[in-house]
């Protein structure tokens, strides 16, 4: 038996802080997309995250996603930290540490901020007992079906100063940030604000999280981790690329599920190697 590649989101994110690279964090809601994303972190030598969120359960739920997820990235021959992504309710939360979720991102962005600390500050006192890694939000980063209806989203973004106050009293390992990012497609292209991120990044000192990632321009990738993002949510893009191989294999004349499956990971698997050299985790597992 080799070494266990299961870790947790620090031995991932410190890294890539250190070396200013980010570290893409990929929703996996079959096993099709698992095997996407660990094959192709694989081949490229890179550290990668995975996981799913509580939106996505519906898809698939907890249970299940751990039956496969766990033991795959035990096995892998790269770093692989298996994260739930946007935990709303503590019970949630603890059901993907029992299962052996090594990192969660409790998100409890929407409530007044004491209670986003309060929560988010007991929420990691448990964790880190357990050697389990948190992430939270601070500010509050829209979705794209809802973010027209902000009459100024500036309002939304992360104050930087404020977050100086919120990691101190949380003791969060990562921070996600509003920075002009949402969820989902984008109607039209996003501004990022920089200053903000760099900001943010110098003050916490903590690695930052990017949601929203799919849909951004390479540049602003590329300008963001520079300046202190480390993790990168990406499931919009892989989510359509697997429906553009399976309609691309019913186009080649297949006609079977068993026969579409290659074309579903191939397509997954190009998103993924193209995110992984985008964000500079090539080579560094």
């Amino acid at each position: 038996m080799g070494k266990d590649m299961l870790v947790n989101m620090n031995d991932i994110l410190l890294p890539a802080k250190e070396g200013k690279y980010g570290v893409g964090f990929f929703n996996a809601v079959n096993v099709e997309m698992a095997r996407a994303i660990i094959e192709t972190a694989e081949e490229l030598k890179a550290p990668v995250m995975i996981g799913t969120a509580e939106v996505l359960l519906p898809a698939m739920e907890l249970d299940p996603v751990a039956n496969y997820l766990i033991p795959m990235a035990k096995k892998a021959t790269v770093p692989v930290c298996v994260h739930y992504d946007h935990g709303l309710t503590f019970e949630r939360c603890m059901q993907a540490i029992k299962l052996g979720f090594t990192s969660v991102m409790y998100d409890c962005s929407t409530a007044p901020y004491e209670e986003n600390i309060t929560k988010v500050a007991e929420m990691v006192k448990i964790c880190h007992a357990m050697g389990v890694t948190v992430e939270a939000e601070l500010g509050h980063v829209g979705d794209n079906a809802g973010s027209g209806k902000l009459t100024n989203p500036e309002d939304y973004f992360t104050d930087p100063d404020t977050a100086v106050d919120y990691v101190k009293r949380t003791g969060v390992d990562s921070l996600a940030v509003a920075v002009g990012n949402a969820h989902g497609d984008y109607a039209f292209p996003p501004k990022l604000d920089f200053d903000r991120i760099q900001i943010i990044s110098d003050k916490t000192n903590l690695p930052l999280v990017l949601h929203g990632g799919s849909g951004l321009a390479d540049a602003d990738f590329k300008n963001a981790v520079r300046l202190g993002v480390s993790k990168i949510n990406i499931f919009t893009d892989i989510d359509k690329a697997g429906k553009a191989g399976v309609e691309s294999g019913i186009a080649a004349g297949e006609r079977t599920m068993m026969g579409l499956i290659p074309y579903e990971i191939k397509a997954m698997k190009e998103v993924v190697a193209e995110k992984i050299k985008l964000f500079g985790s090539e080579g560094r597992a």
